[in-house]
């Protein structure tokens, strides 16, 4: 009998084999309500608490983007890409994995040493043009492209005819998005008129979705129509009155026009006080923020 097959025999005489399973099924419970539990604090923006529940040493691949996401929202660039590319190269089908192991890339360039800004900065185009191939739908991957292909100069394999086919894609993808993104284009070239036109189309297209109005709301009071702005703002609270995105734009827009900084100042209390999401902005920001309107 082969040695694997005499192992397997024994097991199975000495009631062994049910156990193991046991143990083996056990344990992938255990992996799975910690894993649950630990994307719970992260949704929560509790990324210290999301971490103590991880095992760092894990060879499973969620557990790794999780660990890189946590560490990543908490601007540890180095802790972050380290895990999302081991994350990745666990499952390098994974368009998510790639686009945010992109997106740690890009952070590295914008915040590091100048002198890596331009590997990084490839790397990042890499990951995301590797995450949008990998999954075509992925609209957060291919909203990461578009923003690279935009912003990042024609040596860095940015251009602005490259962020227009991105964004006809996103169109297709997203149309609400798609408009935003070609709002973005339009401002680019200071065509206000065809900006704002796409910013109300995107508000049109899915109503009851806060981010395209506060976009808009933020658009008008770049452009000086303060009233429009507050407006919009308030239809934004009307739509989310808890919703403390609405809160800490509102005060950043007031800070920006150097107004109302009481008002400001108190949107930015509540805003450090809510429960915020990984969507949301960091508290960090809010307290900068805070300072700069003169808070504690």
């Amino acid at each position: 009998m082969p040695k694997l097959n005499r192992g397997a025999a024994v097991l199975r005489r000495s009631g062994l084999a049910g156990i193991a399973v046991t143990v083996f099924c056990g344990a992938g419970l255990l992996i799975a309500q910690g894993l649950g539990q630990a994307e719970d604090r992260y949704q929560h923006a509790d990324y210290l608490a999301s971490l103590a529940l991880l095992n760092k040493g894990t060879q499973d691949a969620p557990t790794n983007f999780l660990i890189g996401r946590n560490y990543f929202m908490l601007g540890d660039w180095k802790q972050a890409t380290a895990f999302l590319q081991k994350a990745s190269e666990q499952q390098p089908a994974n368009s998510e994995y790639m686009d945010w192991l992109g997106r740690v890339y890009g952070k590295r360039a914008a915040t590091g040493n100048v002198l890596m800004a331009a590997g990084f900065a490839a790397k990042a185009r890499d990951c995301f043009e590797r995450a949008v191939e990998l999954n075509p739908k992925n609209s957060d991957a291919v909203s990461d492209l578009f923003d690279y292909y935009l912003n990042a100069p024609g040596f860095m394999g940015g251009g602005y005819e490259k962020a227009v086919a991105i964004s006809n894609r996103m169109a297709v993808i997203d149309p609400p998005e798609g408009y935003s993104e070609k709002a973005k284009l339009a401002q680019r070239r200071k065509e206000y008129a065809a900006a704002e036109a796409n910013l109300r189309r995107a508000v049109a297209a899915r109503p009851g979705e806060v981010g395209h109005l506060l976009a808009l709301a933020k658009f008008l009071a770049e452009q000086g129509r303060t009233q429009e702005s507050d407006e919009a703002f308030c239809s934004a609270e009307k739509l989310a009155p808890n919703a403390p995105r609405v809160w800490y734009e509102r005060a950043g827009v007031l800070i920006q026009q150097k107004r109302e900084l009481n008002e400001a100042r108190s949107l930015l209390q509540k805003y450090l006080g809510a429960a915020i999401t990984p969507d949301d902005p960091p508290k960090q920001e809010a307290m900068r923020l805070l300072k700069q309107a003169g808070g504690a």
